[in-house]
């Protein structure tokens, strides 16, 4: 499950408007994964644009999914939503 959420993020990523190799803030990747995934109309519709990517610009295609990946991979919680804050009790 967890290599699927991955794979969904990073093909939002891929099909962001987001330079390759830019280095993001969390919350510009957290916005980029959700502008993407809205305007290509669910993940499906972002791995169809990163699938025609790699038909028409197989060169260009795999540096950035790669750089996709290493950013939704190595700060998962960055294309994670933030969780909602939890007050600490002590008991």
């Amino acid at each position: 499950m967890r290599t699927q959420l991955l794979a969904a993020r990073a093909a939002a990523l891929f099909a962001s408007d987001l330079p390759t190799g830019s280095r993001p803030a969390a919350g510009t990747i957290r916005s980029a994964i959700a502008a993407s995934v809205h305007a290509c109309g669910g993940t499906r519709g972002c791995v169809a644009l990163m699938a025609a990517a790699y038909g028409d610009y197989p060169e260009t295609a795999a540096p950035r999914m790669r750089w996709a990946l290493s950013l939704v991979s190595l700060a998962p919680a960055a294309a994670q939503p933030p969780e909602p804050d939890r007050e600490l009790v002590a008991a």
